[in-house]
Order: structure tokens, then C-alpha cells, then sequence
């Protein structure tokens, strides 16, 4: 299978897709415990949830699970919250911290080197040229890295997480009137909560590549999974009336921060 998935759009709009893939060579599916087996901790139905919303958006789309390893972690394997839970380059538990490998199974410096080269490094190869790419066109290139996460994890974080989780780094990986359009939006919408820089502030892949000085910026959204799954347990569904809902808001984002894009002056220089 393809290690990724893209569509070269017209767009300065960039959308990053990490964890929506399921796919698992069959070598390291066996290594898995019945528990790594649910793929528990795949952001379920996100290339759905946001398919169609901007018709001319560029998804780069990894196909390869997180377990596997992790598209949006620093390939050194350093780790993006210092101090607080989280997982690894290649995940050793679950987001409730209990172990995904069978027992002796666990992945090895030669596995981790393999998968590096094999899955990490070509989807990033992908998300570069194609940030290369429409930035040639536009001038611009606006990274929106999209995610999601069960509402409720206390291993990672206490409390019920926002519904709309938008990172930037604390303001470094975009101009801040992009960042202004998604806390603009996601405030406004009635019946949701959200919060800027909290528990998530953009992951590796948004500190990476955000660099408004060179006219590419990156922001995350890590949506809870509440807002559009039936529940957030097996089998995981996709809830067609939630996500309707949510999308209007989601389309709005990304039609404001192309429309920023296409008509704002001076979009290199530093906020």
C-alpha cells in the first residue's frame, strides 16, 4: 500500500493528515496485544470529516497507523511536552498508558531506523514539496494539520479537553491573523468549547514547518472526538448528524484562512 495519500490542489491551503491511517504491514500487526489491536488511538474519520470542505485544499493523507509510528513526532524522538505524559516517536503504550506490544515484541532501534525510512521520512517528503509547491503559486502556503483525540484521557490530561484545541506554538508557527481566524470561529460557535494553546499546541509537524518569516504557516486543530462519533469507543462511528454540524464550522475556518491568504499584504513578515 501507498505510504500516503495527496491531491495536488490550486489552494494555499495545505491540510496535514497523520493519524488517519489504519494501515499496518502484516510483520508488525502480529506484534500487537489484543489491546494495540483496536487501534484505540487512530483519529477516527478526520479525511471524512473534512473532505470536500475547501475544494481546492491539498490533504496530504499518511495511510500507515500511528503504532506503526508516529507521522507527527520528532524523528530524533524528542519529545513535544517535556514533563508530561505523552507517546513516542513509536508508540510502547495507549493514550491510557497501557502497553500495545506483546511481551518481548516491543520495537527495537533497527525497527524504529526501518520505519523511519519506510513511512516517516516519504510522508514528509510529501507535506514538504507540496508546502514548496503552493508556495510558488501563492507566494504563501498555510500548513492546517488536523486531528483528533477522545475527550476524556486523564493519562494525558485532567479534566474533559475543549471541543476545538487550535495550536500554534504559542504564536510562533503563524501569522496571527491566521491564528485569530480559528479562535474568532471556534468562540463563536454556539454549543462548543475551545481554548488556544492548552493541553495541545501544535505538535512536531507544526513546529517544523511553521515560519511565517518565510511565508509558510502551520497551525493544529485537535478536534475532541465527541464532536463527530457516535461514541468514542469501539466501533468508533462516524455520526453523520455531529459531524454536519461541525463541519460548517470547520468549512468557515478554512474559507476565511484562504481568503486571508489570497488577499492579505505583507504575509511573510513577522506578526
Amino acid at each position: 500500500m501507498p505510504v500516503f495519500e495527496t491531491h495536488k490542489g490550486s489552494s494555499p491551503i495545505i491540510l496535514g493528515l497523520p493519524h488517519t491511517g489504519t494501515d499496518m504491514p502484516p510483520d508488525v500487526w502480529e506484534r500487537l496485544n489484543d489491546n494495540g489491536k483496536m487501534l484505540a488511538d487512530t483519529d477516527w474519520h478526520i479525511h471524512d470529516l473534512y473532505a470536500g470542505l475547501l475544494d481546492d485544499a491539498t490533504p496530504v493523507r499518511a495511510t500507515f497507523h500511528r503504532y506503526v509510528i508516529d507521522a507527527n513526532r520528532d524523528p530524533q524522538g524528542s519529545s513535544l511536552y517535556p514533563g508530561q505524559n505523552t507517546t513516542g516517536l513509536v508508540p510502547t503504550t495507549d493514550f491510557d498508558g497501557k502497553p500495545i506490544w506483546k511481551e518481548g515484541q516491543e520495537p527495537t532501534e533497527a525497527d524504529i531506523a526501518h520505519r523511519l525510512a519506510t513511512f516517516h521520512a516519504p510522508y514528509h517528503a510529501a507535506l514538504s514539496a507540496e508546502i514548496a509547491r503552493v508556495k510558488a503559486i501563492h507566494g504563501i502556503a498555510i500548513l492546517y494539520d488536523c486531528h483528533s483525540i477522545r475527550s476524556d484521557i486523564p493519562f494525558l490530561f485532567a479534566g474533559t479537553l475543549p471541543d476545538f484545541n487550535i495550536g500554534t506554538d504559542m504564536g510562533r508557527t503563524c501569522n496571527l491573523g491566521i491564528e485569530a481566524i480559528a479562535v474568532d470561529v471556534t468562540a463563536s460557535a454556539q454549543g462548543y468549547t475551545s481554548v488556544l494553546n492548552g493541553r495541545f499546541k501544535g505538535g512536531w509537524t507544526t513546529r517544523e514547518y511553521g515560519n511565517p518569516k518565510t511565508g509558510v504557516h502551520a497551525i493544529q486543530m485537535e478536534l475532541a472526538q465527541s464532536t463527530h462519533l457516535a461514541t468514542e469507543a469501539p466501533p468508533f462511528a462516524y455520526d453523520a448528524e455531529k459531524a454536519g454540524k461541525l463541519r460548517i464550522h470547520l468549512k468557515d475556518i478554512l474559507t476565511r484562512m484562504e481568503d486571508f491568504a489570497l488577499h492579505a499584504n505583507d504575509m511573510g513578515r513577522p506578526s
